[in-house]
């Protein structure tokens, strides 16, 4: 009978095979790592983005206490000047309408200002 070649039982593996599957799970790992590391990152940045969002917003709400603050005040001035003028007009109503009119459109606008620019800074704009 001629020598035949032996052949190896099919659950052995080659060294070389043994070799390159430890390659791929360091591979593994690595990424695992890497995927783990981009995830704390992540979580870190997004609580900076809150903490200073919070920031960002008590901001805004002293400012805008410190705006309604001021209209406020805008609005006693006008309560008293129209009063005075009420008085000094002595029957004139139109001039008295005219003054407080004036004084009034000014106080819009500084509260349309005040309104447009926290609409503008919480958009972003």
């Amino acid at each position: 009978m001629a020598e035949t070649a032996r052949k190896k039982p099919a659950g052995t593996v080659t060294p070389e095979a043994k070799a390159a599957y430890r390659e791929l799970e360091a591979g593994i790992r690595t990424i695992r790592g890497a995927v783990a590391e981009i995830r704390r990152a992540l979580r870190k940045t997004e609580r900076a983005i809150e903490a200073q969002a919070r920031a960002r917003i008590r901001a805004l709400r002293k400012e805008a206490r410190a705006q309604v603050a001021r209209l406020e005040a805008r609005e006693r001035e006008v309560a008293k000047t129209v009063k005075r003028l009420r008085g000094a007009a002595a029957g004139s109503w139109s001039e008295v309408k005219e003054s407080a009119d004036t004084i009034i459109g000014e106080t819009r606008r500084t509260a349309a200002s005040v309104v447009s620019r926290f609409r503008d800074a919480l958009t972003g704009t």
